[in-house]
């Protein structure tokens, strides 16, 4: 009787992997265990790699020569993305995972392309299923990859940031889709390499009509879904390759990034469908007043003396935080106000809208850097509960998440959209660099209520000259 094979144990030691990858996505559910999360995955994915370089079925084992060019695209590949990772700016991290996201998408549809052009070397036709198989990975990764390429170029401001709309868009991209899909069967049945390249080109194409569209608060839930194309795409590539490794992680990758579209989509108050077609954030109409009209408003600003007495003399004290926040790197200077003011007795929690700033967790992640506890964290709806019990909301650089029109203007782009009822609190205090609205392109009535008050400036520096006023208060 023969004991396990290598190639058993390969296959346990990628059972054990995916339940690493199933483990890790639950710890990443919880800003407590992210952390320990994200060091699970990573752990379990280099476990998977070292495997597979013991794998008697992988390719580079057949050739001398793929051995030698996998472990130099994995070190040319650990040269650009260790450096990058590191450095790269909290505000910028939705550039990031757009351009991972792409990356991936590319790859599935390079193995997918790669195993095509082996199959029409053989003298007899493989299996539709098979062919089946390599066109799904490489339709879909082709419009992650190009998809993914412009919402970077959104985000980093290569190109408007605004939907980019034209006359005839939805039929011209039903017509292309329509196509791919007639050539991805001909391609399919036939086998034919040439239906394969247009195939390719095409998906291309639909990934960048797909995305210029979509602007503005819309490119974190692009880029969600887009991350959900890319792990369909590598599960994909693991019918493909034959490996259940990746069918596993492409899975889960794909599963998990709808459901997060989907929360995100609920957060912002719309339907996915909406987000996705409805060209939101195209106009901007702001200028005028907030109610119409074209009349002109005035606001209240204040001094940061006058600020910082009314915070240390407040029984409590919410602060909101928002994307300015993370533009302006105030995250330790909010901490070292909030410190401040617990020290002066004065309750202070932080309320978290969903999708406060670019991405979902964006605003935890900034405040988990400054080390403010996670029991100062409140959600939405937590913090909604006791608003009417503050003294004073503090917002910090957040706009659409805390506009009242979500609430009581029918016909507001953003109506319908949860928000932190700031305005519940007795005192509002407002930072902002400007009266410029925010993504969303509107006018916010918080601004012009009667019980805010408005600091202009730089996040950080107003922040610093609170915490002053508020020490000689």
């Amino acid at each position: 009787m023969h004991g396990p094979t290598l190639t058993n144990w390969i296959d346990l030691i990628y059972l054990v992997t995916a339940v690493g990858f199933i483990l890790a996505l639950k710890g990443l559910s919880s800003p407590k265990q992210a952390r320990n999360g994200n060091i699970l995955a990573a752990v379990a994915a280099t476990i998977a790699v070292v495997a597979t370089f013991f794998n008697p079925d992988a390719q580079f084992h057949h050739k001398t020569t793929n051995l030698i060019l996998t472990l130099v695209a994995m070190v040319l590949g650990a040269v650009i993305a260790v450096p990058v990772a590191r450095k790269v700016k909290m505000t910028a991290m939705p550039q990031l995972v757009a351009i991972f996201n792409g990356v991936g998408g590319g790859a599935a549809a390079l193995i997918s392309i790669t195993v095509f052009l082996q199959h029409s070397q053989l003298s007899a036709k493989p299996a539709v299923y098979v062919i089946a198989e390599g066109i799904i990975g490489l339709l879909i990764g082709c419009v992650s990859f190009s998809g993914s390429a412009i919402a970077f170029a959104k985000l980093q401001e290569l190109m408007t940031g605004r939907p980019i709309t034209y006359p005839g868009q939805q039929v011209i991209n039903a017509l292309v889709g329509l196509a791919i899909a007639v050539m991805a069967v001909l391609t399919v049945l036939t086998g034919s390499v040439t239906l394969m390249v247009i195939t390719v080109a095409l998906s291309l194409v639909l990934g960048i009509i797909f995305v210029l569209p979509i602007g503005g608060a819309d490119v974190p839930v692009l880029i969600s879904l887009l991350n959900s194309f890319t792990g369909l795409a590598v599960a994909a590539s693991g019918f493909t390759l034959n490996n259940n490794l990746l069918i596993i992680a492409g899975t889960l990758v794909g599963a998990s990034g709808i459901m997060l579209t989907q929360m995100m989509s609920k957060a912002m108050g719309r339907s996915l469908a909406n987000v996705l077609f409805s060209a939101f954030g195209s106009v901007v109409t702001a200028g005028g007043g907030a109610d119409g009209t074209g009349e002109t408003r005035t606001v209240k600003s204040g001094t940061p003396e006058d600020i910082g007495v009314l915070l240390a003399y407040a029984r409590k004290v919410v602060i909101v935080p928002g994307y300015g926040l993370a533009v302006a790197q105030a995250q330790h200077t909010a901490r070292e106000l909030a410190d401040m003011l617990m020290e002066r007795g004065v309750e202070v929690f932080y309320a978290i809208h969903p999708v406060a700033g670019r991405m979902p967790g964006h605003m935890n992640v900034l405040l988990a850097e400054a080390n403010v506890p996670y029991d100062e964290l409140k959600e939405m709806d937590d913090a909604n509960a006791v608003m009417s019990t503050v003294d004073v909301a503090l917002v910090v650089g957040a706009n659409d998440t805390v506009n009242p029109a979500a609430k009581n203007t029918p016909g507001s782009p953003i109506f319908g959209m949860p928000i932190i009822n700031a305005d519940e609190a007795e005192h509002v205090v407002f930072l902002k660099r400007s009266m410029r609205p925010g993504f969303a392109g509107i006018d916010n009535d918080l601004l012009f209520n009667e019980k805010t008050t408005l600091l202009f400036g730089d996040a950080k520096d107003t922040l610093t000259k609170l915490v002053s006023s508020v020490n000689d208060a």
